[in-house]
C-alpha cells in the first residue's frame, strides 16, 4: 500500500484572522485521503542573517527539518505591494541557505492565495513561481488558485465558503498528490537527463 503523501502548508501571513490562513485551513480539511497536511506557522522564524545561517536559530532548523520530511509543499500567500510578503520570503531565504544546504531542492510544490482585490493575490504567486526556479522547486502549473475579493468568499466564522475557490483547491491538491507520485516514481536521473 503507497504511503500517504505528506504535505507541509505554509501561509505567508501571520495575522490571525488572515484569509490565506483560513484557506490553509480549508485546504487541510479538502486534502485527499491518500495524503494529509501539517501546517507551519512562520511566526517564530527570525529576520534572516547570513551571520547566523552556519548556525541557525533552533526554529529555523526545525522548520527545514518540516521541508526535509514533507513529500510537497503547498504555499498560501496573500500579495503585498505586487509581491510576497516579507514573512514568505524570509522564511524561503532561511530554508535556502548556506549555500548548498538548500531545503527546497526537487520537491513539488502547489501555490494558492488570496486578497481583497480582483486579482486574487496573483502577482505574488507569479513571483513565488521565479522563485521556485532559482530553488529547483517543481511547480503544479493548474489549476491556479487566485481567491479575489477575498472578503465575499469567506462566511462570518472566516472559513472558506466559496463553492468556486472550494472546487478549485481540492482539484489543486488532486494535482500536487498526482505530480508528487509521478515525480517520486520517476527516477531522479532520468528528469534530469531529459
Amino acid at each position: 500500500m503507497p504511503h500517504k503523501i505528506k504535505i507541509l502548508g505554509i501561509a505567508g501571513s501571520l495575522r490571525e484572522g488572515s484569509y490565506n490562513r483560513a484557506a490553509l485551513r480549508a485546504a487541510q480539511s479538502l486534502c485527499p485521503q491518500n495524503a494529509t497536511i501539517e501546517i507551519f506557522d512562520l511566526r517564530d522564524i527570525p529576520i534572516f542573517n547570513q551571520d547566523q545561517e552556519q548556525t541557525p536559530p533552533p526554529r529555523v532548523a526545525e522548520f527545514k527539518a518540516a521541508i526535509r520530511a514533507a513529500d510537497a509543499i503547498l504555499f498560501v500567500t496573500p500579495e503585498y505591494n505586487y509581491s510576497v510578503p516579507g514573512v514568505l520570503k524570509n522564511a524561503i531565504d532561511w530554508a535556502s541557505r548556506p549555500h548548498g544546504d538548500n531545503a527546497w531542492d526537487d520537491k513539488p510544490t502547489a501555490v494558492m492565495g488570496a486578497s481583497i482585490g480582483s486579482l486574487g493575490s496573483a502577482r505574488a504567486q507569479y513571483h513565488l513561481r521565479q522563485i521556485f526556479v532559482y530553488l529547483n522547486m517543481h511547480p503544479v502549473n493548474r489549476p491556479e488558485v487566485m481567491i479575489s475579493n477575498a472578503a465575499d468568499r469567506f462566511d462570518a466564522k472566516g472559513e472558506l465558503a466559496d463553492k468556486t475557490s472550494l472546487d478549485l483547491t481540492r482539484q489543486l491538491l488532486h494535482e500536487l498528490v498526482a505530480w508528487t507520485q509521478r515525480l517520486q516514481v520517476e527516477p531522479i536521473a532520468t528528469r534530469k537527463a531529459g
